[in-house]
């Protein structure tokens, strides 16, 4: 597989909206296993076809990395059909690095996609995996997190960009005191 170039805010391809990808190919299967190694590369839990140039309806989430086995969606021409509650909470992005935002999100969903094997799934999905599966949705309908939220800010040194304690950072912070 190979790693994908991430595109960011300011460039007006994130902007448009994806067309429908269709008929599930190799070629589509080959684009999803090189989102999946991309997002992991970038610490991220989801990544839309927008993000890496390709205006097709497809992202790839990873909503729980530390799962074991890992649980991978792989959604294609996604739509998002009920929408229930209401969760406000801090967000970030692949392509708006350095940043995160308070978004108010459905607190559950109902969405359904064809999955890798080009076969329509139903999903049900709430808190934190729900706003993963809107964040990407919105991806594909040229929206940016950006456009919700409010407080934009970049992460203190104690939270990373999902409002966690990324003890890593804080760490790498320190030595750099240090020197």
């Amino acid at each position: 597989m190979a790693l994908r170039t991430i595109v960011t805010e300011g460039d007006p391809e994130l902007r448009k909206k994806s067309k429908e990808v269709g008929e599930v190919t190799d070629r589509i299967k080959e684009i999803l296993a090189d989102m999946v190694d991309t997002m992991r590369e970038s610490n991220g839990v989801g990544l839309a076809g927008p993000q890496i140039g390709i205006k097709r309806r497809l992202f790839v989430a990873e909503p729980n990395p530390e799962a074991n086995p890992p649980l991978v969606y792989y959604m294609i021409d996604p739509e998002i059909y009920e929408e229930e509650g209401e969760e406000v909470d801090d967000e970030g992005c692949l392509s708006v690095p350095g940043l995160i935002g308070t978004v108010t999100r459905p607190a559950k969903i109902k969405m359904r996609a064809k999955d890798i094997n080009g076969d329509i799934q139903d999903y049900e999905f709430e808190g934190f995996e729900a706003r993963v599966m809107c964040h990407e949705y919105d991806h594909l309908n040229g929206v940016l997190y950006i456009d919700k939220a409010t407080d934009i800010r970049e992460p203190s040194y104690d939270e990373d960009e999902d409002g966690e304690y990324d003890e890593e950072e804080i760490d790498d912070r320190a030595e750099g005191e240090a020197e």
